[in-house]
């Protein structure tokens, strides 16, 4: 695929490295006997995302994309998915300094504002991808998105990015059928709470068993009423690695997609089921998001006309982040310009040994018995 037309959209935006939520440590609040860090905050910090956009920029990958801002979301486009009142209480505590409306959800004064800015991101990124103006693309959101529900923040994420996005692109009549594949290492509940009851939206999240939210995710979890058997879960136990990774997609997501049949195919990407990520505990690598990539990329080439969009999402890693990332825009863009791992021998080291994986093969095809029959 030729990156000369610069097919491939990347959309950031400089103020949302800007949101902050207050003193933390890693997800504890300081204070009693709890220490600050010294550098203290949320782990969902700007650091990750800008500097995944800065090694971009210096492989030169930046040079072959279509960059672009966004306008943030409309408050008639947020309430396509959350309701009036949760809005107005969202934006008077933003502007009185800022607060909490949820769990683990901090923001500062302006906090509605940059949430508005994120969600509006993807919503670009999305619509721009179904009208033809740009093959795939790529939103860099942030705050994330995935955990959020209609009515109530969780998880660092304060407004439903994708679900915004989507409902707002059928708002506009720019596609009907939207699968949504959910990578992030904490399961997709926020996602999968809003379509859940619905049989246009395919909700699919591979994460981590009983991470975040511990109460959420479970396989048996698969909708309900005309929405039964379009949402998935696929909860992976500690540990799982690159192969799994790739044999749950494999057998499980891509299978999925070809029997939905979408209009578009949409990534919740979070990058913290990488083996650096300080919440989670798997064992993914570069290659595994090149290669997750890769087949999300093909399946849409098949299904779709090759419509393909990305929502950033969660990981932690400031120092592997950036390389994931860069990987998944070198096989979005396919362009030859790489960014290689410097930790590659290492992390190829650690991979659950071949005992291990074949448990882990046994889970898989457990699942797909559970979903496919």
């Amino acid at each position: 695929m030729s990156t000369s037309a610069k097919n491939t959209g990347f959309y950031f935006d400089e103020k949302s490295f800007w949101h902050g939520g207050g003193d933390f440590a890693l997800t504890f609040p300081v204070g009693g006997l709890v220490q600050p860090l010294v550098a203290g905050g949320l782990p969902e910090a700007p650091e990750t995302k800008r500097r995944f956009k800065n090694l971009m920029d210096v492989t030169g990958l930046s040079e072959e994309l279509t960059l672009s801002s966004a306008r943030a979301c409309t408050d008639e486009e947020l309430a396509l998915v959350h309701p009036v009142d949760f809005l107005s209480k969202f934006k008077e505590l933003s502007d009185a300094g800022g607060g909490n409306l949820g769990l683990r959800t901090p923001f500062l004064k302006g906090g509605y504002e940059l949430a508005a800015l994120s969600a509006g991101l993807s919503r670009a990124a999305l619509s721009d991808v179904l009208t033809g103006k740009l093959q795939n693309a790529y939103a860099l959101s942030r705050p994330p998105g995935h955990h959020c529900l209609p009515e109530w923040p969780n998880g660092f994420c304060l407004l439903a990015n994708v679900a915004i996005a989507i409902e707002a692109a059928k708002a506009a009549g720019e596609a009907k059928r939207f699968a949504v594949i959910d990578w992030d290492v904490h399961h997709g509940n926020g996602t999968e709470h809003i379509f859940y009851k619905r049989d246009d939206v395919l909700t699919i999240s591979i994460h981590e068993e009983n991470n975040y939210p511990v109460d959420t995710g479970a396989l048996a979890d698969k909708g309900k009423g005309v929405g039964l058997g379009y949402n998935m879960n696929i909860p992976l136990p500690p540990g799982s690695g690159h192969n799994t990774y790739l044999e749950a997609m494999d057998k499980l997501v891509v299978p999925a997609f070809e029997r939905f049949k979408p209009d578009v195919i949409i990534v919740a990407c979070g990058y913290d089921a990488g083996t650096y990520d300080p919440l989670g505990h798997q064992l993914c690598t570069v290659e595994t998001f090149r290669q997750m990539t890769r087949r999300v990329r093909e399946a849409a080439e098949r299904l779709c006309d090759g419509k393909l969009m990305m929502a950033h999402e969660g990981g932690y890693s400031e120092v592997y982040v950036p390389f994931c990332g860069h990987a998944v825009m070198e096989e979005m863009s396919g362009s030859s310009t790489r960014a290689p791992d410097p930790m590659a021998e290492v992390v190829a080291a650690r991979q659950p040994n071949a005992r291990v994986e074949a448990f882990f093969s046994s889970l898989i095809d457990e699942m797909a018995l559970e979903h496919f029959g």
